[in-house]
């Protein structure tokens, strides 16, 4: 089978294993279904801005023009920074309406265990999606927010305890961090600012998750096709936003976003 368009971050399903979803032009395709055989993926030069929708070889950063980047909602400082959101102040980033429709709803903070523990921050509809996303192996809510800018108040101090980031090498070799989750959400209250304690849920929900993916290779590489452009190899397993192939080389494909690939299969 053939299939080509711009690429959208997978769509995971919170099942056991976690199923995946890939978006390709017309088709919606089963990644779970095609484990085991030969994916063929080809970068055709040509890639559209997920904001303004235009054509282009390559984009910036974050699946949008250079302009969009810098100008575009989609992109605002509180995407990655949830402490600069300022909607509660009524004050305008980009695009005051997006911004309080995106910042101005329930947000938790929670821990999530993808080879060492991290802190994160999402909305609360979407709080299995990023774990999922992350690849995390388990996962718990520890605070929930009335609004973006006190999420990421909590997450900031929390920084000193944990990273922000999903470090990929270790959630690709299945390691796990192995502390209490409960444990660390106790611990993570008693180290932020009273302020900030009135928002913790010791008995946030807590999640396992398992993926379709349960042996890793001997080696594994992370690889983009903006430099290969052309790559072929057996599907081995799915984890995040991660494809992994038997040769032990793996494919983010939210870094490819907006880009337009052409599958084979």
């Amino acid at each position: 089978m053939h299939a080509e368009g711009p690429t959208f971050k997978l769509f995971n399903v919170l099942k056991s294993p976690v199923q995946v979803y890939a978006e390709v032009g017309e088709h919606i395709l089963h990644l779970n279904a095609l484990i085991g055989r030969s994916i063929s993926l080809e970068y055709k030069g040509q890639a559209i801005c997920k904001s303004c929708k235009r054509d282009f070889e390559s984009l910036f950063r974050m699946g949008c023009c250079k302009k969009c980047f810098f100008e575009s909602p989609l992109a605002g400082a509180s995407i990655l920074r949830p402490e600069l959101s300022r909607a509660h102040l009524n004050i305008e980033d980009r695009d005051l309406d997006h911004e309080k429709s995106f910042q101005l709803q329930p947000h938790v903070v929670y821990l999530a265990d993808a080879g060492q523990i991290k802190v994160g921050v999402t909305r609360l509809d979407q709080v299995h999606n990023r774990w999922m996303d992350q690849g995390a192996g388990r996962a718990r809510i520890i605070a929930k927010t009335n609004n973006r800018h006190e999420a990421g108040l909590i997450e900031v101090e929390l920084k000193s305890l944990y990273s922000d980031k999903t470090n990929w090498k270790q959630m690709l070799n299945n390691k796990s961090d192995g502390r209490e989750l409960k444990e660390e959400a106790i611990h993570a209250k008693e180290s932020v600012s009273n302020n900030l304690k009135r928002f913790f849920d010791l008995d946030g929900e807590q999640q396992e998750i398992h993926y379709d993916y349960n042996i890793a290779p001997a080696n594994i590489n992370s690889f983009s096709l903006k430099d290969s452009l052309k790559f072929k190899d057996d599907l081995f397993g799915l984890r995040g936003q991660y494809l992994i192939f038997s040769s032990g080389n793996a494919i983010n494909l939210r870094s490819h976003e907006g880009l337009v690939l052409s599958w084979s299969y």
